[in-house]
């Protein structure tokens, strides 16, 4: 059985409230699962009844999804099924048997059914679920062993408002369960059909004018079209983040072999894709003295020891390490502090217009001077404008890319 959840004294206070009860519940902020334990609960004790539960329908089966019961061990449990057809369920939706019957033996159509004798139901109150498009979900049911004359209709009316906020709670989790479906579908049609392909863009010394190294950039063919931000996002909401990321990276290293020597490739993973160890096994035999790991994160990392322990074996063999969008939020500056990275690459945020925002140029000098003093080296990102690239200059950025100095390009460009 789900672990139940106690929402405290003020529940009891209004056990004589069935609406109160349910804005107690819904108030409270637990999980679907969890209200609809003490939903359960609740209604049970309201009427006092031995078992309530709510179970689905399911190709032909009635399905228990979630019960509350006031002895251990329950007569059905979570999880379980038995045929819709031999169940109180289908005669109360076919309209065979009453929603309401406070003695079983009374009505031979619930007296004869065998469910009766193995549940031992003396009284039974239940009502259909049903979702806001007129669905049919399943049945919200109490029954108890003692046949029970004191129930009726203001019962039926407390269950039927007990069922409908049970409803609600189900067709949200239903959407939602729907909704990650969906996203994991389109994620692992991605990888499945290796709808993605590695662009490289330029990073350029602006000292010499000559690239010196590419920023390995992904691109999604799959539906729908959008930014590869939205991808990378959508993959880690379902679980698939780091399987996306690894995936890419095995992509970009095939470029590798097509870019000169003495210029490196920057690769984009994030500190759980670090963590979870794929990128050592992936970087295991590449020449790490070529490659550069950005950190992608934009929230605050769990365990940054990990990660330098992680990293500290392929540092010692050359790889270096370089902190992504910095001054694009809080965490960049933490990654900056608790990583101690190579290379600090300012975000675009920063860039953009930094010829005429005064904040935003202020801001890039004092990472450039912290870089200066650290001996993290400086590259900029997203340089569109003469005007731009002008100010960096001034500032003694060494390093950049952007539009204005090379566009992302397919690897056959490579140089």
């Amino acid at each position: 059985m789900l672990q139940n959840v106690r929402l405290g004294p003020e529940m009891f206070e209004t056990a004589g409230d069935p609406a109160a009860m349910l804005r107690n519940i819904e108030s409270a902020g637990h999980s679907v699962g969890d209200m609809l334990c003490e939903v359960l609960r609740s209604v049970r004790s309201h009427l006092d009844m031995d078992v309530a539960f709510v179970a689905e329908v399911v190709q032909g089966l009635r399905v228990f999804r979630h019960v509350d019961g006031r002895s251990d061990p329950l007569p059905i449990c979570v999880g379980g099924a038995d045929p819709l057809s031999d169940s109180y369920c289908q005669r109360v939706i076919d309209g065979r048997l009453p929603q309401l019957i406070p003695d079983t033996s009374q009505l031979p159509e619930a007296a004869s059914l065998p469910i009766t004798a193995i549940l031992a139901i003396g009284s039974y109150i239940s009502v259909p679920i049903r979702f806001s498009d007129g669905r049919l979900y399943g049945m919200f049911c109490c029954f108890s062993a003692k046949p029970d004359e004191t129930l009726n209709e203001r019962d039926l009316d407390t269950l039927r408002l007990f069922a409908d906020f049970a409803g609600r709670l189900l067709e949200t989790q239903s959407s939602e369960q729907r909704e990650r479906d969906e996203r994991t579908a389109r994620i692992r049609g991605v990888l499945d059909e290796r709808a993605y392909e590695v662009v490289y863009q330029p990073i350029v010394n602006l000292m010499h004018n000559e690239v010196v190294g590419y920023e390995a950039l992904a691109r999604f063919a799959g539906r729908p079209l959008r930014s590869p931000e939205h991808w990378f996002n959508e993959a880690e909401k379902v679980g698939l983040q780091c399987e996306l990321e690894i995936a890419l990276v095995a992509q970009a290293l095939k470029g590798l072999a097509d870019i000169r020597a003495d210029r490196y490739l920057s690769l984009n993973v994030s500190p759980d894709t670090i963590i979870g160890g794929a990128v050592g096994q992936l970087l295991q035999d590449q020449p790490l003295e070529r490659l550069m790991l950005e950190v992608t994160e934009h929230a605050s990392v769990r365990d940054y020891g990990l990660i330098a322990q992680t990293l500290e074996p392929m540092r010692a063999r050359g790889l270096k390490l370089a902190v992504d969008d910095a001054g694009a939020g809080y965490a960049s500056f933490r990654h900056i502090l608790k990583l101690k990275p190579d290379v600090i690459k300012l975000d675009g945020s920063l860039i953009r217009d930094i010829d005429s925002n005064r904040d935003c140029r202020a801001l890039a000098s004092a990472l450039i001077r912290f870089g200066q003093e650290t001996g993290s080296k400086i590259v900029a990102e997203c340089v569109e404008t003469e005007a731009e690239l002008d100010i960096l200059r001034e500032l003694q950025v060494s390093k950049a890319q952007g539009y204005l100095l090379g566009r992302p390009m397919p690897l056959a460009d490579v140089g």
